[in-house]
């Protein structure tokens, strides 16, 4: 955090002297505005320049990576020193541009971010912070404010709340309880970018109730639903083997990415990056420069944006709200035995088996969901070798133990589960109509997920690209 010092000294020591060139505004004139929109231009060339070192280091070319980025900051410091000369520019805009550099130069750089369960087998740990349902909903600051007092309650937002509570309160819960058993993945990203833990449940709420392979009509997918282009522009580069997007560690780090490059393109305003995250960064950028001043709930943003997006901020804002002051609606969100660990499997067994096998043990609706969440790239009819370790809560490995060892018992489950995933479907043709998506067919067959129709047709993803009079083959289930 170098820089963020120095940045700080040299305009702290520049302030000192800025008084002196007050009184000069009146005849600086047109050429003074002009330099304060050259500080301003640089800053945006800034930040896609910072962009591009950024990529570079996810290419691998950490040492140019690094150097670029501290070009960038360097020249981000002399045009905080130019700033406080210059009457009428905004310090703190550059500032406020140098911290998002900062923290994204930290993010990449980490090297503690590794698995957080590396090296242990059939041991449990503690997930960062604790693990009590009280102690996950500490109110959190967004730049130095209270995230309740940014948050504002008006119309749309209360009205969110109220859908939340009612008609959509299972899937509050289904996210809060999906969120839980993830946190340990996503949450360290958001805690080193310094963003409030409640705005991340909002998103995942809103975007996928926490379903990791959650894909969506427009193609988005993962946990915080990453359309394929912007995706790969926050490195969650294409795999004909796995969709990184479905990745929560990953998806989250580009998540905070977006949101961090957002906040710094429009000062901060948390309304105006979400909406950039669903609406688009153009469309929101172009209103924001169509009517300077104004905020997202200004008649001339608010109501320019399609409807989606309408719903889609205050539905965020609102579950955020709900995450840290459920008591105020008396809301009570469940206590889970969320604490991870890895279990190394000790005979050859599929996710689906041991969900079976493994029981309700802590969990009423059983641990299928959190297994397939956990180990995104595994499919779950896939028989995994002995010596195999998995991602899962330390409570499932109670019913492992004293379950998944009976015979009896295991005879019935590997009968099912046979059953259930054939080893060798019969094919059959389908012609693709206008409108159809392959997670639309998978739906629809029932009988493969879009990951073994991808395979079967060879369609690479993450864009599992369809033409309508296109000729593949479906798996049947008899």
């Amino acid at each position: 955090m170098r820089w963020l010092w120095v940045m700080a000294g040299a305009l702290a020591t520049s302030s000192a002297f800025s008084g002196l060139n007050f009184s000069a505004a009146d005849t600086a004139g047109d050429a003074a505005a002009s330099d304060v929109a050259q500080v301003y231009e640089t800053l945006v060339e800034s930040t896609s320049e910072f962009q591009a070192a950024l990529e570079l280091h996810r290419m691998g070319r950490e040492r140019a990576g690094k150097r670029r980025m501290d070009a960038v900051l360097a020249q981000l410091t002399r045009q905080g020193q130019v700033c406080v000369s210059l009457p009428g520019c905004d310090v703190a805009r550059v500032f406020r541009a140098f911290q998002t550099l900062v923290r994204l130069q930290t993010l990449a750089l980490d090297v503690a971010a590794d698995d957080p369960l590396a090296g242990m087998v059939n041991r449990s740990r503690e997930a960062p912070s604790g693990q009590h349902a009280r102690d996950l909903r500490k109110p959190s600051s967004f730049r130095g404010k209270a995230l309740k007092d940014v948050i504002v309650l008006n119309g749309p937002v209360r009205a969110s709340i109220t859908d939340w509570l009612t008609w959509m309160r299972p899937q509050l819960i289904e996210a809060w309880t999906n969120y839980q058993f993830l946190r340990h993945l996503m949450w360290p990203k958001y805690e080193q970018a310094g963003l409030p833990e409640a705005l991340l449940f909002g998103i995942l709420a809103k975007e996928s109730v926490g379903r990791v392979h959650s894909y969506s009509r427009a193609g988005a997918a993962g946990p915080l639903q990453f359309m394929p282009a912007t995706g790969r522009r926050y490195g969650l580069a294409a795999d004909p083997k796995f969709d990184l997007r479905l990745d929560p560690k990953a998806s989250t780090r580009a998540n905070v990415e977006y949101l961090l490059d957002e906040l710094s393109r429009h000062d901060n305003e948390l309304e105006m990056a979400l909406a950039a995250y669903n609406g688009g960064e153009g469309r929101v950028s172009r209103l924001a420069a169509k009517f300077p001043g104004q905020d997202f709930w200004s008649d001339q943003i608010y109501l320019a944006l399609p409807s989606e997006t309408r719903d889609y901020v205050p539905k965020v804002l609102a579950a955020a709200y709900l995450f840290e002051h459920p008591e105020e609606f008396n809301l009570k969100f469940p206590e889970l035995p969320n604490k991870p660990a890895l279990l190394k499997l000790d005979r050859p067994l599929s996710l689906s088996e041991l969900a079976i096998c493994a029981g309700q043990n802590g969990r009423q609706d059983g641990w299928f969901r959190t297994l397939r969440n956990l180990n995104p790239r595994l499919k779950p009819e896939l028989r995994l070798r002995a010596g195999t370790e998995l991602r899962v809560p330390a409570k499932l490995i109670e019913g492992y133990v004293s379950h998944c060892h009976n015979a009896e018992l295991m005879a019935r489950v590997a009968v099912a589960h046979d059953a259930r995933f054939p080893v060798s479907p019969a094919l059959v043709p389908y012609l693709v109509q206008k409108g159809d998506t392959l997670s639309l067919i998978a739906e629809r067959s029932r009988c493969a997920d879009i990951g073994d129709l991808a395979t079967i047709n060879a369609i690479a993803a993450p864009r599992y690209a369809l033409k309508p009079g296109q000729m593949i083959k479906l798996p049947t289930c008899t």
